[in-house]
């Protein structure tokens, strides 16, 4: 029987190399048609935007095709659930912000656990903070005004969110915390809605990421009265930080956007994607999209991407705590 044993061995080699032939050809060939990509926020907001100019870059290097599918509603769990409840074939695919690691920290009725039914396959941006945005009407120009402003027994300020417990709740309530102001908080069903209400007159204030009103701001529609990450924003050098405007320590940024896939799809095609957008996010095209926005593209493995979100869950659940915000 002994000499079988080498027949034997080179057999299961042979087995061995063909089942990583089969997967690296199966990988390669991934897509073969179009990925349904599961935005869950409305469109024209950030997140949308950002799933838009990454996909133009993938479809750009390597032909990939993606539709792109709006799926908003419940601060993103609706398209979060939708994506974690969907074949793990790799064909859908879901884009999402921060929001949906607050409703894992903060809500008990999702009904999806964000690490056990979602592979995080790769952070893509990270904003650098949020403009505190007003409408023209305020009589605010500065931040110290609009604190002395909003402290004003006779006057009512309206907070729009993009949906309660949704990171720009979070970041308001804090600032109010912080500043001792009050003021009251109309959520809406994304960003993109908060701002058109904004731009209406319908609320007075918007803490938002700069990609999603840059437009209002250059055209006079919007007036920002600061900014809450650590330096001066690129496009916009003449708002102060939060900081330099009287309000020590206070920095936050304006979280993240991650690409994630249903548990289960296949690691070959979670590690092609990962390594693909990796190389998309450092292209000259995509990355001064993001910067314009206000964004800085980032890359990380799924192993990293994992770790890194289990840690915000934690980061949320500390800052809701903080700011006195329960969402159910």
């Amino acid at each position: 029987m002994t000499p079988c044993k080498p027949f034997l061995l080179s057999q299961l080699l042979l087995a061995g190399l063909a089942i990583l032939f089969a997967q690296f050809v199966c990988a390669q060939d991934y897509p073969t048609h179009p990925v349904r990509l599961v935005v869950n926020f409305p469109a024209g907001g950030p997140v949308d935007i950002n799933a838009r100019a990454l996909t133009a870059q993938l479809t750009s290097d390597l032909g990939w095709n993606f539709v792109i599918d709006i799926r908003s509603g419940a601060n993103g769990g609706i398209g979060a659930e939708l994506v974690a409840k969907s074949p793990p074939d790799g064909y859908t695919m879901l884009f999402a912000p921060s929001a949906i690691a607050v409703n894992q920290a903060l809500s008990s009725k999702v009904t999806y656990d964000l690490l056990r039914d979602l592979i995080p396959v790769s952070n893509v941006a990270w904003a650098e903070g949020y403009l505190i945005t007003v409408h023209p009407s305020v009589p605010a120009r500065t931040l110290k005004e609009y604190i002395a402003l909003a402290n004003k027994k006779d006057t009512r300020i309206n907070n729009g969110t993009a949906g309660i417990g949704n990171p720009s709740h979070l970041v308001g309530e804090l600032f109010s915390q912080r500043t001792g102001i009050h003021v009251l908080n109309v959520p809406y069903q994304g960003l993109a809605p908060a701002v058109t209400a904004l731009v209406g007159g319908e609320v007075d204030v918007v803490f938002v990421p700069p990609t999603a009103v840059l437009p209002y701001l250059k055209s006079g529609r919007l007036r920002a009265l600061a900014y809450t990450g650590a330096t001066r924003l690129a496009a916009l050098p003449d708002v102060p930080t939060v900081m330099e405007s009287g309000v020590p320590d206070f920095e936050m940024r304006a979280g993240w956007h991650g690409w994630f896939a249903p548990a289960k799809t296949p690691d070959r095609i979670v590690t092609r994607l990962a390594a693909e957008i990796a190389k998309a996010v450092q292209t000259p095209r995509l990355r001064q999209t993001f910067l314009a926005g206000g964004y800085e593209p980032v890359r990380s493995s799924p192993a990293e991407f994992y770790k890194f979100i289990d840690s915000e869950i934690k980061r949320f659940r500390e800052v809701a705590r903080i700011a006195k915000i329960k969402v159910d």
